[in-house]
């Protein structure tokens, strides 16, 4: 199975669009065996925020929503209002927060800095379908830096991951020569945000297309 792609923090209509298209027409794309996930963040602070509805959404590829200690009513409510396929919890939200969007397929956020941070997921097995490690910093999330992926070899879970955190253009050799470390601890695929950005919630198309056939994982 192809690796999952996110690129997250998206909102400009015409841009949706360009990545959507930059992703699937990609070899690393197939329609068979690959998932690629769109992130829109619906935290206020972020300079990402989608702060009204997108004149597009896409269609090729499944839709995540970013949320950051959101009252549960307004997760539900911005989740069937934009048809979310994933709801991502990139705050300090419970299993029994976890819990109440049963229903809903859920992305568990987590900032690591060392191998003891990822002692935090254990209480989250079976109530979430994904993590996603982060590198973690003084904002929830955007700090655009990455964590030493070394710490990665402490993880014991059974809840696969995506890697997130300041993944860049040139990263693609550095990624693929991390790539028995990273798919033999369920690994499944990355997350990339500032570092492919024009501005901020402006993705770089040519940036993302050339990165994408570089990577192999």
């Amino acid at each position: 199975m192809s690796p999952i792609i996110k690129v997250c923090g998206m909102r400009d209509a015409e841009n949706i669009r360009e990545v959507e298209r930059a992703v699937t027409n990609s070899s690393i794309f197939n329609l068979q065996s690959s998932i690629f996930l769109m992130g829109f963040i619906f935290w206020p602070k972020s300079s990402r925020y989608v702060s009204q509805r997108p004149a597009y959404l896409p269609t090729q590829c499944k839709r995540v929503g970013v949320f950051v200690d959101e009252d549960i009513e307004t997760v539900k409510r911005i989740a069937d209002d934009y048809a979310l396929d994933y709801i991502q919890l990139h705050g300090h939200e419970s299993p029994d927060y976890c819990a109440e969007l049963a229903g809903y397929k859920l992305i568990k956020a987590f900032n690591i800095a060392s191998a003891d941070d990822l002692a935090a997921t254990h209480l989250y097995e079976g109530v979430a379908d994904l993590f996603l490690f982060d590198t973690k910093g003084r904002s929830a999330g955007g700090n655009g830096e990455k964590f030493d992926w070394s710490v990665l070899s402490a993880y014991d879970g059974n809840t696969p991951f995506l890697l997130s955190g300041g993944i860049g253009p040139n990263d693609a050799e550095l990624l693929t020569s991390h790539r028995s470390l990273l798919t033999s601890k369920n690994c499944i695929g990355i997350d990339l945000n500032s570092r492919f950005e024009l501005a901020p919630g402006l993705k770089d198309i040519m940036a993302l297309k050339g990165f994408l056939k570089k990577i192999k994982l």
